[in-house]
């Protein structure tokens, strides 16, 4: 395994007095607006100051090497979808239990795309503004792992899968291949052979893991008509692909979706068409909350804790801080709960009420 990197040393006032030529006192009077310099240097050395990237301390802790008794959180996704993504709440809920034991705050920021929250870990870097950060959805080019790397900030890897590139660094993980398979194999057991995967954002790892994988069912089953369609994860975006794929002159005879709020606008959108759930179709939701059992049928969905999720993740960030090792953890897959909203499938693919199958759970409706 290669080596960890040294990390980057942040630029300090020392530096800054020895490239202007004055000392360490002329350029904290410069750098904090207080008198006792001229305006020439005051200008040269907040000049030099940017060049080098130095940024003040946002704490006294810091200053003290005490670290910022805080971690960070940057999230780029469109800022629309949070509210209802009960994954990511309930995710965040199990990182605040921990944290707060520890007495550490979150720092939460929500960016638009990967290039603005690698610019917010570099500023938050420089000014020791967290002592560590979680990363979430990783991306499959992902240059985040590097930077961190760099920087020496301790890090966790939520989502992703083991990477050597970045020993230092700590991995939090699900197996989505494995969720994915189990849910192809039990549609595939009702009869259904034209299934289509309404996802999540494309690029995400776990994203692309979840297409993979259905690719590669489909190819051991040999079914020939299933496709992943990508989306934002809006209930919106959820509604008008399952539209669009129920118009089409074979419509699938189950959906897939990545998360509960699709899944729900997805049997809206059906019922709209014509189409009966389960009779029709079925629906499938990776996610399972509240909102899957406040809907008529109530969904089938993948289950996992959630919240458990969260406080993993925060328990190897504090144990990074503690100087222990980086360590990548597995937590369980998600289990399939079946309930009203699958069922055999026609030849026709409509028109038709489910029958009773095994394995199939239909009492919590």
């Amino acid at each position: 395994m290669p080596a960890k990197r040294s990390p980057a040393r942040r630029p300090t006032m020392k530096d800054i007095a020895r490239r202007a030529g004055v000392s360490e006192s002329a350029v904290s009077f410069a750098l904090n607006g207080r008198p006792g310099v001229s305006e020439v240097t005051r200008d040269r050395v907040r000049r030099i100051a940017e060049q080098l990237g130095w940024r003040p301390s946002t704490a006294a802790r810091a200053l003290s090497g005490e670290g910022a008794a805080t971690v960070g959180l940057v999230l780029a996704r469109p800022a629309d979808t949070l509210g209802v993504d009960s994954f990511f709440l309930q995710l965040v809920s199990g990182i605040q239990e921990v944290l707060a034991e520890r007495h550490l705050g979150l720092l939460f920021q929500v960016v638009e795309d990967i290039d603005d929250e690698c610019a917010v870990y570099r500023r938050w870097w420089a000014e020791h503004r967290v002592d560590g950060v979680l990363v979430v959805d990783p991306r499959t080019d992902d240059p985040r792992p590097g930077l961190l790397d760099e920087l020496g900030l301790p890090a966790v890897v939520i989502g992703g899968t083991p990477d050597e590139r970045h020993p230092g660094l700590s991995t939090v993980w699900a197996d989505d291949a494995g969720a994915m398979a189990s849910v192809v194999d039990e549609l595939y057991a009702l009869g259904h052979r034209r299934i289509v995967h309404i996802a999540g954002l494309p690029g995400l790892a776990h994203t692309e893991r979840r297409i993979r994988t259905l690719r590669t069912e489909a190819g051991r089953l040999g079914l020939t008509e299933v496709q992943s369609v990508t989306t934002d994860y809006s209930d919106t975006a959820g509604a008008a692909v399952t539209r669009r794929v129920l118009e089409q002159p074979a419509p699938p005879t189950a959906l897939i979706y990545d998360n509960d709020v699709m899944a729900v606008a997805g049997v809206a959108a059906a019922g709209e068409l014509g189409f009966s759930v389960p009779a029709d179709v079925s629906v499938v939701a990776w996610e399972d909350s509240a909102l899957c059992r406040m809907v008529t049928p109530w969904l089938s969905a993948l289950s996992r804790d959630s919240v458990e999720f969260g406080r993993t993740a925060a328990a190897e960030l504090t144990a990074l801080l503690d100087a222990g090792p980086a360590r990548t953890v597995r937590v369980p897959v998600p289990r399939l709960i079946g309930r009203a909203s699958t069922g055999v499938a026609r030849s026709e693919g409509r028109g038709t009420a489910p029958s009773e199958t095994p394995g199939v759970a239909t009492s919590e409706r």
